[in-house]
């Protein structure tokens, strides 16, 4: 009894020592043959020969000396695995009759790169992404790699990984395997890591920038005032605390023009409770404005712009402040507040469209039928100033054509004295010099 178990003891310390020794060995055969394997001459003829067709772009023919060097020297050269998508998907689109067997090449593409080279989130976007472009039916597939990989990268996810995975919840979508709200859980995501992107500005802000066009064209069918409150109602309460969820909201309704939800309205309250700044004093002053709270969105417009540095933006501030000051009848200090947003930025159309707006709304306060008639040649000349702007040109030229309807015709303004193309000063709270123009 005694032997037997000493016997079976020895054994297995027989086994141990054999099993350490061929780790060992194996070990040490591995660290012999180095990153160029077994021969490291043909290796090197491989890689070289590869990349020389691949410069070409001659990717077929690359095919032949890369396919040796993936499978006999994976850890030579991370070129292998940088080249080796482009070189595959020739091959794919070449030989449909192995079409699969080339997609399953190209997953390994990945799979090898992570194994010897790391990088486990970057490259699981990038076989997510490649994943996509070769077959759209396996869109479930690649959106749990785009989703790893995001989950891993957060902001620092690639722009691949990122408009992937909104491709892919789309493409779901659209085979009814995911919902719409999918899509827009999916763009707030996607959106705020753009957003990051292009603020922290980085070697990729400039693939953010041009991706985040496709992204927004990708969200444009379900971006519905319903579907974003019905979404956002879900995991709002008035009593939440959550900064960022409470920025996601606010901006993305802002973007969509959803402001005047009560969703809107209150999470900008909430949001500006909790964290006053700018830009959210910026949003209660425009909500004030459209609640009818004039003296409410003139304190939070003053605020907005006395916690501003950036004088774009502040800009854009004067301008709520002039809406604030216009709806209230206060005429001349709205003027003010443009052209304190045109001394921080000239030439902006949209001020422009502002003034212009804030003299038609004053007209009817400047006296007699003729005194009111006058103007809206200053109005014109407001909007003719908004012509230079790209963004604002065909609006511009939409209000003057509207407006030039509104000047007094000859016969008025022979009986009242004055001439087609005089200059003229227009009194009342304006005061300003223009010329005299005929509706007829």
């Amino acid at each position: 009894m005694v032997f037997g178990l000493l016997k079976e003891n020895m054994i297995n310390m027989y086994k141990k020592i054999f099993l350490f020794c061929l780790i060992i060995s194996l070990n040490f055969e591995s660290n012999a043959q180095g990153k160029f394997g077994i021969d490291e001459q043909k290796c090197k003829e491989n890689l070289s020969m590869f990349r020389e067709y691949y410069k070409q772009g001659n990717f077929l023919d690359a095919y032949g000396p890369w396919m040796w060097a993936f499978k006999n020297c994976p850890q030579a050269s991370q070129n292998i695995y940088k080249n080796g998508p482009k070189i595959v998907k020739a091959k794919i689109k070449t030989d449909n009759n192995n079409k699969l067997q080339h997609i399953d090449t190209l997953m390994m593409i990945f799979d090898q790169r992570i194994q010897y080279f790391g990088k486990e989130g970057y490259v699981l976007g990038l076989k997510g992404y490649e994943l996509l472009d070769v077959d759209k039916s396996r869109s479930e597939e690649a959106l749990e790699y785009l989703k790893i990989s995001i989950d891993l990268d957060g902001n620092k996810s690639s722009v691949q990984a990122v408009y992937g995975y909104m491709k892919a919840m789309v493409n779901l979508e659209k085979s009814k395997l995911r919902s719409s709200i999918d899509v827009l859980n999916a763009y707030s995501i996607v959106s705020e890591i753009i957003d990051y992107n292009i603020i922290n500005e980085s070697k990729s802000t400039k693939y953010f920038i041009q991706y985040s066009q496709k992204v927004e064209d990708l969200f444009t069918p379900y971006a519905k005032c319903d579907d974003l409150i019905s979404l956002f109602s879900q995991k709002y309460n008035p009593q939440i605390d959550d900064i960022n969820l409470l920025k996601k909201i606010v901006k993305l309704l802002s973007n969509k023009e959803c402001t005047d939800s009560d969703l809107f309205f209150s999470a900008s309250n909430r949001l500006f409770e909790l964290e006053p700044s700018a830009s959210s004093a910026y949003q209660m002053s425009k909500m004030s404005i459209s609640k009818g709270k004039i003296s409410d969105a003139i304190t939070f417009a003053k605020q907005a712009i006395d916690s501003e540095e950036n004088s774009s933006k502040k800009a854009k501030y004067y301008l709520v402040l002039a809406d604030a000051y216009r709806s209230q009848g206060s005429y001349s200090s709205a003027r003010q507040a443009v052209n304190n947003a045109l001394s921080l930025r000239s030439n902006w159309g949209e001020a422009y469209i502002s003034l212009g707006n804030i003299y038609i709304a004053g007209a009817k306060s400047c006296g007699t039928e003729f005194e009111s008639q006058t103007v809206y040649w200053i109005a014109v000349d407001a909007f003719i100033g908004a012509l230079s702007d790209p963004d604002t040109k065909s609006l511009a030229s939409k209000n003057i054509n509207t407006y030039s309807k509104y000047f007094p015709n000859k016969e008025t303004c022979f009986f009242n004295g004055v001439n087609n193309g005089s200059n003229y000063e227009v009194k009342c709270w304006i005061n300003k010099s223009t010329k005299v123009r005929t509706s007829d």
